[in-house]
C-alpha cells in the first residue's frame, strides 16, 4: 500500500467510544479553566498583584489549558476516568492553600462569602461560558485532526465509519452548535424593528469566506493528493461548505418562521429526516450509493453523505439557535444563573432519555448520516460542557468574592447590584480592580480569531502530514511534535491579540 492508502486505512472502518468515557473526558476543560482561574488568584493573594509577565501568562495558560487536554487524547488515554478527580483533587487543594491564607489574614468569614456570593450580581451582558466553549472548541478540534493521524490517538476516539459516538463525531457537532449559539438571530435584540430578512443577509456576506476555504480546501488537496476519507462527506465536498449552506438555510427559516419557535421547526425537521431513513431507500442510498456497491458516479452520488446530512446538521443548528436564545437571556444575579444550570441539567436528562429511546426504536448515532439519535447526542452533551463551564465560572466568582480585588480573565465580573445603581445615579461598574488591570488571555486571543486559528492548524496539520511518517512515531517524538503545533498556533493568536489584531475582513 502506497503512504496515502496506509493513512486513509488508519482513519477508516472506526466504530467510536461509550457514551460514558466521552462524558467523563468532557469534565476536564471545564477543570483545566477553573484551575487555571485559582493558580491566578493564589498568585493574587501572596503578591498582591496579577501576573503581568506576558511570557508567563502564555506559558500558564498553555501548560494548563491546552497541555493537559493534548495529553489526555494521546498518552493518558488509557487513565481518562481517572484525571478529572486529579484535577478536581489539585483544584480542592489550591482551593484550601486560598483558604487557609485568607483565614491567616483575618478577612471575612466563609460563610459571610455564600451570602455575598448568593446576593451577588453579574455582568448582564456578558456570558463567559459560551466564549469558552467556543475557543474550546476550536482548540480541542485542532489538536485532533493531527493527532488523529499519529497511533497514540486512540482509534476509538476517531470518527466512526457510519455508526458509533468518536470523540471527533462530536467535535464536528459541536461546531455547528457554536456558531448557532452567537449566531446574528441570537444576538440581535428581540425589541430593535428590523428588516425580516436582514439576518440572512448578513448571513450572505459573512459565509464567503466558508465558501472560500471550502473551495480552497478541495483544490489544494485534490492538487497533492492528500490523504481523505471519502465517506465523511464525499469526494468534493467538505465541512466548510456544509457549514456554510447549513447557516444561510437556517437564516433562511429563521427569517420565515419566529425566532422563539426554533426548536419546533429544528424537531420536525429532524424527524421528518430520520422517517425519510427508516421509511425509504435514502439511508441505503447514503450509505451503499445507487447501485449499491459504494459507486461515486456524478455529484450527487459522490457527495451523498455531506449533500443529505444537511438536513439533520440544519436541525441541530435551529435547536441550537434555541438554546443560544434562551442562555443569552439577561440574567444578572448569581440565583439566577443557579437556576439556569437547573434548567440545562433537566435539559441534558431529557435529550439523554430522547437519545436512548431514539437507539432503541429507530438506529444508533451516526455522524455520516446525521440522524435525529446524533443530533440528540450532540446536543445532551453540548449543553452538558455548558453547564460545567457555568458551574466552574461560578465557582471562580466565588473565590473572587473570597480575595478581594484578585482578577480572572475571560470569568464573569461582579457588579453593582442595579438598585444601588439607581440610588447613586451611575453605571454598572465591576467590583475589584479586574476593569483596570487588563490582562493577555490565550482563552481571548483565540476567540478574536477563531477562523483564523482554525485555518492556520488544517494549514499546519497538512504540512506536518507531508513532511513526518506520523503513522510510525514513537511516542515522544508524537508529543514533542503535537506540542509544538499546538504552541505556534497559540503563540500566533497571542502575538495577534497582544497587538490588537483582529483579521476579520467580511
Amino acid at each position: 500500500m502506497s503512504q496515502k492508502q496506509l493513512k486513509e486505512a488508519f482513519i477508516s472502518n472506526l466504530n467510536g467510544t461509550s457514551l460514558l468515557e466521552i462524558s467523563v473526558g468532557l469534565s476536564l476543560p471545564p477543570l483545566c479553566l477553573l484551575c487555571r482561574g485559582l493558580l491566578l488568584i493564589l498568585y493574587y493573594l501572596h503578591h498582591g498583584k496579577p501576573v503581568s509577565s506576558r511570557k508567563c501568562s502564555l506559558l500558564l495558560d498553555f501548560l494548563v489549558l491546552v497541555s493537559p487536554l493534548l495529553l489526555s487524547c494521546t498518552v493518558l488515554s488509557p487513565v481518562i476516568f481517572f484525571m478529572p478527580a486529579l484535577l478536581a483533587a489539585f483544584c480542592a487543594g489550591i482551593f484550601s492553600k486560598i483558604c487557609s491564607q485568607r483565614k491567616r489574614e483575618g478577612r471575612a468569614s466563609f460563610g459571610q462569602t455564600v451570602e455575598e456570593f448568593l446576593k451577588a450580581c453579574l455582568d448582564p451582558e456578558y456570558v463567559p461560558a459560551v466564549t469558552v466553549f467556543r475557543v474550546y472548541v476550536n482548540v480541542l478540534t485542532s489538536i485532533s485532526i493531527l493527532a488523529v493521524d499519529f497511533p497514540q490517538f486512540p482509534r476509538r476516539y476517531a470518527k466512526a465509519e457510519t455508526y458509533g459516538t468518536g470523540v471527533m463525531d462530536l467535535g464536528v457537532g459541536a461546531f455547528i452548535f457554536g456558531n448557532a449559539l452567537v449566531c446574528p438571530e441570537v444576538r440581535q435584540e428581540p425589541r430593535r424593528a428590523r428588516p425580516r430578512f436582514s439576518s440572512l443577509a448578513r448571513q450572505v456576506l459573512s459565509v464567503w469566506p466558508l465558501l472560500s476555504l471550502g473551495l480552497g480546501r478541495l483544490l489544494s488537496l485534490k492538487s497533492i493528493a492528500y490523504h481523505e476519507h471519502t465517506s465523511e462527506y464525499g469526494v468534493h465536498w467538505n465541512f466548510f461548505f456544509t457549514l456554510a449552506f447549513v447557516r444561510l438555510a437556517a437564516s433562511l427559516l429563521l427569517a420565515t418562521f419566529p425566532r422563539q419557535k426554533a426548536w419546533l421547526v429544528a424537531l420536525a425537521l429532524a424527524v421528518l429526516y430520520q422517517l425519510l431513513l427508516s421509511t425509504t431507500s435514502l439511508k441505503r442510498f447514503v450509505l451503499h450509493g445507487s447501485d449499491g456497491r459504494g459507486s461515486r458516479l456524478g455529484f450527487l452520488d459522490a457527495n451523498r453523505e455531506g449533500l443529505l446530512s444537511l438536513l439533520g446538521y440544519l436541525a441541530l443548528y435551529l435547536a441550537s439557535v434555541q438554546a443560544g436564545l434562551w442562555l443569552l437571556r439577561r440574567r444578572s444575579s448569581v440565583r439566577g444563573w443557579l437556576g439556569a444550570l437547573g434548567g440545562l441539567a433537566l435539559a441534558v436528562v431529557v435529550l439523554l432519555v430522547l437519545l436512548q429511546l431514539c437507539q432503541a426504536s429507530t438506529e444508533p448515532v451516526s455522524r455520516r448520516l446525521a440522524n435525529l439519535p446524533f443530533c440528540a447526542w450532540v446536543l445532551a452533551h453540548c449543553l452538558l460542557l455548558l453547564s460545567l463551564f457555568l458551574l466552574a465560572d461560578l465557582a471562580l466568582v466565588f473565590t473572587k468574592l473570597l480575595v478581594k480585588g484578585s482578577s480572572v480573565p475571560c470569568c464573569w465580573k461582579v457588579v453593582q447590584p442595579p438598585d444601588s445603581r439607581k440610588k447613586q445615579g451611575m453605571e454598572a461598574v465591576p467590583v475589584g480592580r479586574e476593569d483596570r488591570l487588563p490582562q493577555l488571555c490565550l482563552i481571548s486571543a483565540i476567540n478574536k480569531n477563531q477562523l483564523l486559528f482554525f485555518l492556520l492548524a488544517n494549514v499546519m496539520t497538512g504540512a506536518v502530514n507531508i513532511l513526518i511518517d506520523t503513522i510510525h512515531s514513537e511516542a515522544a517524538f508524537t508529543l514533542c511534535i503535537l506540542h509544538l503545533y499546538m504552541f505556534f498556533n497559540c503563540l500566533i493568536m497571542y502575538i495577534l491579540d497582544a497587538r490588537n489584531i483582529v483579521l476579520k475582513f467580511w
